[in-house]
């Protein structure tokens, strides 16, 4: 594995030529997927101003163009239509001025007329290499020509540390909020509050968000978001270095709670716990789309399939990462449901059926599988050898009333430490499954949505096979492809 000097993290990319060769062995790579973004050479991490546009769907992401390392970051700009077949158009920010020389970080988007503004952390670092963070603004006024603010919008906030980041802008009433993900001098995590009456200048500090309850639950808050989803008020973030129940030694997560928000008070009352977005294993920095309604029953969300301080084997390949799919997000009995999009239907190019018993049948590269449970145990191997051993299993104990994902099968492990299987309990049984398999992950949606497993997935040529154990009904599709892996830089 290649050990990268600071100097080569942080090279700039001044001619995008440089990049073709990695991108041609990156782009031979049998783990590149057919229908889910993915980066078009280095490292692919959070998902950025996600917004509804012009009769266009946009979307950025963190991208490292060197190879599976995180160092000098853009925003890598992709559109969509449908939220299936998407087009790469290329970088969108570059880290080219003082405030955010050593990086353009995490942040969201406001559609607004004519004018897409874009909102980012500006990561400066000093002669020292002392960071220094600051909130920045972009104004997309065409698809290709971002014209950067003169100067942030503001800079760190004291009494907290260097680690101040992640801005979402957030429309209400006759202003504007921005809320940043943040760690005070105690070294627990927060969310900071800004508010101007334009979205463009004037922005103060108008305090702490307070969440009674969750004082102390994790060390740093990113990509912090209050959202209103089914009528109810969401507040979704990412706390770092906590265990959770089930969770293995993962110490970083993706989750939410919903409550009550308060603008005048800035302060958020939790009605229920804290859940996880996603019970799998590789699900991080969740971002939900600005749209052109703020009180929408439903919202989008999609999220980074990867986590903070994890490997994957194609580093060697020199890239890394992807995103999930997007997903419908509505609320159903106190907790945040996620649906795989109707759209996704299109992309069905033929049905497989199954034979024998147990079921076998072998696996496309993409595909989507449908399982309608009619009562009692099941075992679903995914990515499995040709005698149905090892692979990707999903296991249902009606007994127990538990779902299990257990992926320790595969002949590639990695991240173990983090734990390679997960459990959700479900009290009402298993009565339906649906489930996306690309070249290097899977997708798992439980009961319409009442849980997702998402993981990342290295099947070796030998594990190519489904096999099924238990009573259902199963309807296989294979997928045709809905991205392309153009070198547009």
């Amino acid at each position: 594995m290649k050990t990268w000097t600071q100097e080569e993290r942080y090279r700039p990319l001044e001619d995008p030529e440089v990049l073709r060769p990695l991108h041609e062995a990156t782009a031979a790579s049998p783990y590149r997927q057919s229908y889910h973004i993915q980066p078009v050479t280095g490292l692919l991490n959070d998902p950025n101003g996600f917004v509804w546009h012009q009769g266009e769907w946009h979307l950025f992401y963190q991208w490292c163009p060197w190879g599976a390392v995180h160092g000098l970051k853009h925003w890598y700009h992709i559109v969509s239509r449908d939220l299936v077949t998407w087009e790469n158009l290329g970088v969108c920010l570059y880290p080219d001025t003082e405030y955010d020389n050593k990086g353009a970080y995490s942040g969201s988007a406001l559609p607004l007329g004519e004018e897409l503004y874009l909102y980012y952390t500006g990561n400066h670092r000093d002669p020292d290499w002392k960071r220094i963070p600051y909130t920045c603004l972009a104004d997309l006024k065409d698809k290709t020509a971002p014209v950067k603010a003169a100067s942030p919008l503001f800079g760190p906030a004291a009494g907290y540390t260097e680690h101040q980041r992640d801005p979402k802008i957030i429309p209400h009433g006759d202003g504007y909020y921005i809320v940043l993900g943040a760690q005070n001098e105690q070294k627990q995590g927060r969310v900071l509050v800004y508010k101007a009456p334009s979205p463009t200048e004037n922005w103060t500090f108008a305090g702490e968000l307070k969440v009674p309850g969750y004082e102390d639950f994790g060390d740093m808050w990113e990509c912090p978001s209050i959202e209103r989803i089914s009528s109810q008020d969401v507040l979704l973030f990412c706390p770092q270095h906590l265990k959770l129940p089930g969770r293995g030694d993962s110490v970083h997560h993706n989750g939410y709670i919903l409550g009550e928000m308060d603008w005048d008070s800035l302060t958020f009352t939790p009605h229920g716990q804290f859940h996880v977005l996603d019970f799998g294993f590789d699900s991080y920095a969740a971002e939900c789309a600005a749209l052109p309604r703020q009180d929408a029953d439903q919202g989008v969300i999609i999220a980074w399939m990867g986590l903070p301080d994890a490997a994957y084997p194609t580093d060697e390949e020199d890239w890394q990462g992807c995103l999930t799919l997007p997903r419908a997000l509505t609320v159903r009995d106190r907790r945040l449901i996620q649906q795989p999009l109707t759209a996704l239907k299109k992309l069905r190019a033929r049905e497989i059926d199954l034979v024998g018993e147990p079921r076998s049948v072998a696996l496309p590269g993409a595909c989507e599988i449908e399982l309608i449970a009619r009562g009692g145990d099941l075992d679903l191997a995914l990515l499995a050898r040709e005698d149905g051993t090892e692979g990707l299993r999903i296991v249902y104990d009606d007994t127990a009333r538990q779902l299990t994902v257990d992926r320790s099968g595969l002949a590639k492990r990695f991240n173990t430490e983090q734990g390679e299987r997960r459990t959700r309990p479900l009290p009402k049984g298993l009565h339906h499954l649906r489930v996306y398999v690309d070249h290097s992950s899977v997708e798992i949606f439980v009961n319409d949505g009442d849980a997702v497993f998402t993981t990342r997935a290295f099947p070796t040529a030998e594990e190519h096979s489904l096999h099924l154990t238990g009573d259902a009904a199963l309807h296989l599709w294979e997928l045709s492809p809905a991205v392309r892996d153009d070198f547009v830089v």
